[in-house]
This record gives C-alpha cells, sequence and structure tokens, in this order.
C-alpha cells in the first residue's frame, strides 16, 4: 500500500477495478492518518481472499460505514440500502416486529463490493442465513475497562478457553481490533439462538464469580470500573461481531487478528492492514485449521452444568 498526500488529483482515476467490481473514486482516503486510499482497501482484501472469505461467507452482515473515510463521522448500516452492488446477495429475516433485508458477501467479489459501498467495518452474525434461528457458533467479547493491561486480557481469554474445556467445548481466539479478545466456539447448528444466549451468559457470571474485583457481566460502564466485561451479549439474535480480518474504522487500521493461543504474546495493535498481509504470507498454515471441522456441541449435561452453576454464582461448571 502506498501513502498519498491526498485523495485525488487532476491525473488520478475516477475508477478501477478489483475482483471484476467496479471501485469509483479509488483514492479517496480512508484512514488519512496512514494515506490508505479506498483502493488500497479493495487490494487488501483482494491479498487476503482466501483467509476472509471462509468467515464472511454465508451470514448476515452489520456494516460500519464511512462513505467519507475516517475523516468524517462513520455509522452502523444494519439493513441493505436499496442499492448494492450485483456481488452482494440480499436475505430476509424475520425480526421483532417487521422483516428485515440482510446483505450477505459470499466471494471476494462480494467482499470488494463493501469497499465500493463506503463500508470500513464488516460484522457477522452467528448463524448462517440458511439456518439463522440455530447458530454455529458462540463469541465471548472481553472488553478492558480503563487500566487493565494485556497481561491480564490474556489470562481472561485463556480462563474462558480453560472454563469451556471442562465442558468438552475447544475454542479459538481472535483480537477485536482493539484492546480486547473474541474466544470462538464453532458448533454444529443444534441448538436454538436462546439455548446459546443462556449458555453463554452462564458461562460468562460463572467466571466472573470467580473473581468479581477483576471480571464482570455489567453493561454500563459506570459499574464496570477497572474489570473486564465477559461480554456474552453477541449470542443474542441479530447482534454481531467484528469478522475476522476485518478492518476497524479507526485511526491506526487495526484489525480482527485470529491467532493461536500462544501467539498472545504481543499487544493487538500490532495487526494492521499494513502489517497483516505480510504476516500471512509468511505463514504456513492456518492458526484456526481445525476450527473448520470442530463437529462439537453443547451436550445437555454442560448445558445443565454451568446453568446450574451459574445460578448459585461460584460454584465451578
Amino acid at each position: 500500500m502506498t501513502s498519498r498526500a491526498h485523495a485525488s488529483s487532476p491525473s488520478a482515476p475516477s475508477e478501477a477495478r478489483i475482483a471484476g467490481v467496479r471501485i469509483s473514486h479509488p483514492d479517496r482516503l480512508v484512514y488519512a492518518d496512514l494515506g490508505i486510499s479506498k483502493i488500497d482497501l479493495a487490494r487488501y482484501y483482494e491479498r487476503i481472499a482466501a483467509w476472509i472469505v471462509p468467515h464472511a461467507a454465508g451470514r448476515p452482515l452489520t456494516l460500519v460505514h464511512c462513505p467519507s473515510g475516517l475523516a468524517k463521522p462513520c455509522h452502523y448500516l444494519k439493513h441493505a440500502k436499496a442499492w448494492g452492488p450485483s456481488a452482494l446477495r440480499r436475505v430476509h429475516l424475520q425480526e421483532k416486529t417487521n422483516v428485515g433485508e440482510y446483505l450477505v458477501a459470499d466471494s471476494l467479489a462480494g467482499v470488494v463490493s463493501l469497499v465500493q459501498m463506503g463500508i470500513v467495518e464488516i460484522h457477522t452474525w452467528n448463524s448462517m442465513a440458511e439456518d439463522i434461528e440455530r447458530p454455529n457458533r458462540i463469541v465471548w467479547d472481553l472488553d478492558p475497562g480503563p487500566g487493565v493491561s494485556w497481561a491480564q486480557i490474556v489470562a481472561a481469554a485463556i480462563l474462558v478457553r480453560d472454563v469451556l474445556a471442562t465442558l468438552k467445548l475447544t475454542s479459538w481466539v481472535k483480537t477485536t481490533g482493539g484492546r480486547g479478545l473474541h474466544v470462538v466456539v464453532p458448533l454444529r447448528p443444534r441448538r436454538s439462538i436462546a439455548d446459546c444466549l443462556t449458555f453463554s451468559r452462564a458461562v460468562s457470571e460463572v467466571i466472573a464469580a470467580t473473581d468479581p474485583r477483576t471480571y464482570t457481566t455489567e453493561f454500563a460502564k459506570t459499574k464496570r470500573g477497572g474489570r473486564i466485561l465477559i461480554d456474552y451479549l453477541r449470542n443474542n439474535r441479530t447482534n454481531t461481531s467484528v469478522c475476522a480480518y476485518s478492518p476497524r474504522a479507526r485511526a491506526g487500521a487495526t484489525v480482527s487478528m485470529p491467532l493461536r493461543w500462544n501467539d498472545l504474546k504481543d499487544p493487538p495493535d500490532r495487526w494492521t492492514l499494513l502489517t497483516l498481509p505480510q504476516r500471512l504470507a509468511r505463514q504456513k498454515t492456518d492458526p484456526w485449521k481445525d476450527y473448520w471441522h470442530a463437529a462439537q456441541v453443547i451436550s445437555a449435561a454442560a448445558f445443565r452444568a454451568v446453568t446450574r452453576a451459574s445460578q448459585h454464582r461460584g460454584e465451578a461448571p
């Protein structure tokens, strides 16, 4: 990627094509602090297509729309607009009082189409569009309060992993693109969204009860203090989490990076749009290689054990 002093110039092309998708205003700056333009973002996805597409494909999306880059305010885009490149699929999902139309990016062309629309962040549902009521993953979002060190966040993720292991569930970890971590459990889609939310909440409450000075399930920031929120609401219906390898709409262009459990030594801000492609080029295997084949379920015994333990707030599952 190259730095640019200006978003456009008299000689700059008015459009370009990546993966067959027309990119208008390719020199428009997205990350002015790094000189990363709209075409640079599209090329980033082109370089890492084999890594990001499997994480995005088939899932309804919630998006962060930054039509003028980060120089102006961005906003969440939950429902599809009337217009969108043809590479994006549309699905209609029942909501509480109406039917919402969502976008799905099944291919590199679909992901690049999001760039053309001015999208910076990609967030995905826990369910596939064709089986929306039965999630095929659960996500715990570890959100640190002020003053929490990286070592404490890593310790929290390892604790979540170890508790899940006692429930015979294997988990994977990724950065969020912020200060936190996501612990992700892939599942065979057998249980309802309500069951997955109940289970994830119970796990969070059990862990928070082990050390209330360090962990919390209080969502109000005024009640959290300098603790780590174990956020289970990523598993509520229509809620999402940032897609693996998606950049965040913040200065520095940090990225949500899947890692091995023994790769958590370095702070997460090292993974950016500029550094991640080189890391992936050197990486011989996918750190989440076994994630794709983890045919695991939340057993009845595990569900009962952790929900009972959360009711007593202090018993180990």
